[in-house]
């Protein structure tokens, strides 16, 4: 899995992932990778998600979980760079409302304040 990891302005953690796929094949992975990059402290992430095609039920758990992690460190989680297909699904499945979107990594960042 393709997944790295860039510091930026206050305190943010860019995860950038360049997986065609987010699903069941590759899930675990996934979790740990950034269980791993993003540490026990950190509490403000952007998931740059360029060139992500697909995302299942048990990507979007996934996501889930990062943001719920998250949350519970009084942190948040912001996406961006969101395929056309991947943003239709969110917006399909809602994650729209719990997620908060943005079009670029700068806009994303810059929304933490």
């Amino acid at each position: 899995m393709e997944i790295s990891s860039h510091p930026a302005g206050h305190d943010v953690v860019v995860i950038a992932l360049r997986e065609a796929n987010l699903d069941a094949s590759n899930v675990r992975e996934f979790k740990e990778t950034v269980q791993a990059l993003v540490g026990p402290t950190a509490t403000r992430v952007v998931f740059d998600l360029q060139g992500v095609k697909f995302i299942d039920s048990s990507g979007l758990g996934a996501l889930i979980s990062c943001l719920r992690q998250l949350n519970a460190r009084r942190g948040d989680l912001r996406l961006c760079n969101l395929t056309p297909t991947v943003q239709a699904l969110l917006a399909l499945m809602r994650m729209n409302r719990v997620f908060q979107i943005f079009p670029d990594r700068q806009d994303a960042i810059a929304s933490f304040g």
